[in-house]
């Protein structure tokens, strides 16, 4: 499903030239969970960007789905992130005034999906995430873990092959983190592609391959045994 072939990122700092991925080869299979970790300035943000299709690399080639990232146009890139990739971030980023189904809604009102199938796809996702009866709830009425489910729902209900979590659980208590964790490998055992960036060890411990990063290159890709 994934295929990084020699990725290199390059920024500009001022004078400076910043590596942030240097020749990074890396294959994910379908339904497959892993954890990408690494210190601080490792390159796992840069690699959750280039995963996610946010940004392109500098160098080498990204493939998703059997589709050379960098060769799209813009409007196939956004087709392909939207219809492909669920996003679930540390921040769970709702909207705050606007009920737990409006916000699980919204990647399909930026799909052109009408408003009924919109409606009917959101509360299923989010009984599928356990909050069916909270759909007209305001994130601030619903505690941290819940936000994040409620993320996860938005996540699933353009129907994705693969979900990108950033640092999902940096929010979350160990009781929050682990119903998160949970609820991540339940929607794996799917068959669901799930890519974690984190790093926090505890989160490790749920995937089935740990991929470590440092100074912008691959240092160990384990696999291991999930929970």
């Amino acid at each position: 499903m994934i295929e990084l072939d020699a990725v290199t990122k390059v920024y500009q700092a001022g004078a400076v030239q910043v590596r942030a991925l240097d020749a990074v080869d890396l294959t994910v299979d379908d339904g497959d969970l892993v954890a990408i970790m690494g210190p601080s300035g490792s390159g796992k943000s840069t690699m959750m960007n280039i995963l996610g299709c946010l940004d392109l690399p500098t160098q080498g080639h990204y493939r998703l789905d059997g589709a050379d990232v960098g060769l799209l146009r813009e409007n196939r890139l956004a087709d392909l992130r939207n219809r492909s990739i669920g996003f679930v971030f540390q921040s769970f980023n709702l909207i705050p005034r606007t009920s737990a189904a409006r916000n699980v809604e919204l990647p399909l009102v930026y799909a052109g999906v009408g408003r009924r199938e919109r409606r009917t796809r959101a509360l299923g996702a989010l009984e599928r995430v356990g909050l069916g009866d909270r759909g007209p709830s305001m994130p601030n009425e619903l505690s941290g873990g819940q936000q994040q489910r409620v993320a996860i729902a938005r996540a699933l209900v353009t129907r994705p092959t693969m979900i990108l979590a950033d640092e999902p659980t940096g929010n979350l208590d160990s009781a929050s983190t682990a119903e998160i964790m949970r609820l991540l490998v339940e929607l794996n055992g799917t068959g669901r592609t799930v890519v974690l960036i984190t790093h926090e060890d505890e989160v490790a411990t749920y995937a089935k391959r740990v991929v470590r990063l440092r100074d912008g290159r691959i240092t160990s890709d384990d696999r291991v045994g999930a929970r």
